[in-house]
């Protein structure tokens, strides 16, 4: 078939909405069988009601055939009233089933749907934080929203539908074959059309679509990039590049767009003409097996009604199909977290004290291009180290290593003599906590937000937690207080309180080393200055590694390191540091004036 060729796909521009995999088709045959194991019961019980369905359907052509053919045999008495009986009967036990097909349908969908949700939300939460730290925004956003929403059309009705389309054309064939067994040629000369167009459309379509789903993704990766660091963008300058890039995606997405619409404009027009085809068949064929004597007047009128039925079914199967082509690839988008192995660990990998050490640690989120070289420091337990240097250091990024977020290249990095790399996610988490800039508030109470942290803890825990990071004078104010409503819908929480609670949940979790990632750089710097004063009373006799670019964190510290280039160039105290006029004086007197 000559037709449009499909889009250049440019790997380059998708690149940071990629970065989760795409399930394999085993993976995702795999899931599928699952859910219907699940669901059989359900799956059996919506065949078996289709079944009735679709049989008491046939009562009527039969009935006509059968009338047909007495006419046609001159007999007189033709018990019209019984045969009115018997279609009425049918006909209701038919829209009795068929109502019932529709809500057990759509019951199967609904919890295939719950199913698929929760799964995705609890294996995505059960993946190593690196992996989730370096998927892009875009990504995981357009899974989440474009790809659920593609599958809840599919599961609630894509999936019932087909299982409804593949019982009914199947028992209307087995009916016409059973009826007028010659008739089933008509199928067999229509069958070669409908194979050729479904096979050439099947053909391009899966991989189409996926690249349809990918271009979406780098589309919601660049605007969505673009809104978070639009004061960067403005900053820059870089408003024109970026709504060149914006540009260049969404006509990338747009022309597989318009690629995948050209497919179905050459399927539909393939399933129209088998549908005529079908039909001309059997009354072409049925017409001259009557005049030879082959086949009867009933059973033409029988065989005829049954062809024209399956017109239904056949479009039924084929437009779902064709829903689970793009349901297919949101699928395989959403199950791909399953081929990414969680955090699993060894349990045997135990710490035997509480001293951070990095040893000749390497690392970079890209190959060949690393972010730390050959990093090493040792901090002692109830020690204050700062983090400091110019943006771009890689000061986050060591924090995250010294935190278990990221496994180094080369090196290790150890807790206790244990590597960190080797322990399990949750046995990190026991010991070292990492609050960085970024924080969320779940929608809920307050008490809520604060539980996740300890979920023993008890209502005076939870003030005492709120009051070490300030927080109490605000949270007393609320109507309900810790019962108040917080997130969207309820009391809108500026970001300077969002922090607060996260500081609050810290507090709560009770870990011995922390890394704090500007951990109060929502607030101005007098309250951050106040808040920094109570937590440190808190935190008294904990390890704390602060990343700081308010020096007054680091003028506090016990010790400072000074990240440059990805590598630490100085070490030391502040006075030591200050006196001894490199890169940390300079520092403290560009801030300090």
């Amino acid at each position: 078939m000559i037709g449009v060729a499909p889009p250049r796909y440019d790997p380059a521009a998708s690149e940071s909405a990629t970065t989760l995999p795409v399930g394999s088709a085993r993976t995702v045959r795999a899931y599928v069988g699952e859910l219907f194991r699940r669901h059989r019961r359900a799956f059996l019980l919506l065949v078996s009601v289709n079944a009735v369905a679709v049989v008491a359907s046939m009562v009527g052509p039969h009935l006509l055939g059968n009338l047909v053919e007495d006419l046609a045999a001159g007999a007189r008495d033709i018990h019209v009233e019984r045969t009115v009986a018997l279609f009425a009967v049918a006909l209701a036990v038919q829209t009795v089933f068929v109502r019932q097909v529709r809500l057990r349908g759509a019951m199967l969908g609904e919890w295939m749907l719950a199913d698929l949700r929760e799964d995705f939300l609890v294996r995505s939460v059960r993946l190593p934080p690196g992996v989730l730290e370096r998927a892009g925004t875009g990504d995981l956003l357009s899974r989440i929203t474009t790809d659920v929403d593609r599958l809840s059309n599919a599961v609630r009705e894509a999936v019932p539908q087909l299982s409804v389309g593949i019982v009914w054309a199947g028992l209307l064939l087995g009916a016409l074959t059973v009826t007028a067994p010659p008739l089933a040629l008509a199928v067999v000369i229509a069958l070669p059309v409908l194979l050729v167009g479904c096979r050439w459309y099947y053909r391009r379509a899966p991989g189409a679509y996926r690249s349809e789903a990918a271009g979406y993704a780098a589309v919601a990766a660049a605007l969505t990039e673009t809104v978070d660091a639009g004061r960067t963008v403005e900053a820059h300058r870089l408003g024109a590049r970026r709504v060149a890039l914006s540009e260049r995606r969404i006509g990338e997405w747009t022309a597989w767009e318009r690629y995948t619409l050209w497919l179905r404009t050459v399927l539909f027009p393939v399933v129209n003409a088998t549908h005529v085809l079908i039909l001309g068949s059997v009354l072409t064929l049925g017409g001259v097996f009557v005049m030879r004597g082959w086949l009867s007047v009933g059973e033409l009128t029988t065989g005829a009604l049954l062809a024209q039925m399956l017109v239904e079914p056949i479009g039924l199967i084929l437009r779902w199909y064709d829903e689970l082509q793009v349901a297919q690839v949101s699928l395989a988008r959403l199950v791909g977290v399953r081929e990414i192995e969680p955090g699993s660990g060894d349990d045997t990998v135990v710490p035997e004290g509480r001293e951070v050490r990095a040893d000749a640690v390497r690392f970079g989120y890209r190959e060949g291009d690393d972010v730390l070289h050959e990093v090493s420091l040792a901090v002692p337990p109830g020690a204050r180290v700062a983090l400091v240097g110019p943006s771009g250091a890689g000061k986050s990024t060591l924090g995250r290593l010294l935190a278990g977020i990221y496994a180094p290249r080369t090196g290790e990095v150890t807790l206790g003599g244990a590597e960190l790399a080797r322990m399990p996610a949750e046995r990190v988490r026991e010991h070292v906590a990492l609050v960085n800039q970024e924080h969320h508030v779940f929608v809920g109470t307050l008490r809520d937000n604060l539980l996740l942290a300890n979920p023993d803890a008890g209502d005076d825990d939870l003030w005492a937690a709120l009051a070490a990071v300030d927080a109490d004078g605000w949270a007393r104010a609320l109507a309900d207080g810790l019962d108040s409503e917080v997130g969207s819908g309820g009391m809108a929480v500026t970001p300077a309180q969002a922090q607060q609670i996260a500081l609050a949940r810290l507090v709560l979790a009770d870990p011995h080393t922390l890394v704090l990632d500007e951990a109060t750089s929502l607030l101005d710097p007098r309250a951050a200055r106040h808040l920094e004063r109570s937590l440190a009373r808190v935190l008294e006799g904990r390890t704390v590694v602060a990343i700081a670019h308010r020096l007054h964190t680091a003028h506090d510290a016990d010790v400072i390191a000074v990240v440059e280039d990805g590598r630490i160039s100085e070490w030391g105290g502040h006075d030591e540091l200050v006196a001894a006029g490199g890169a940390y004086a300079a520092l403290w007197r560009s801030w300090h004036g």
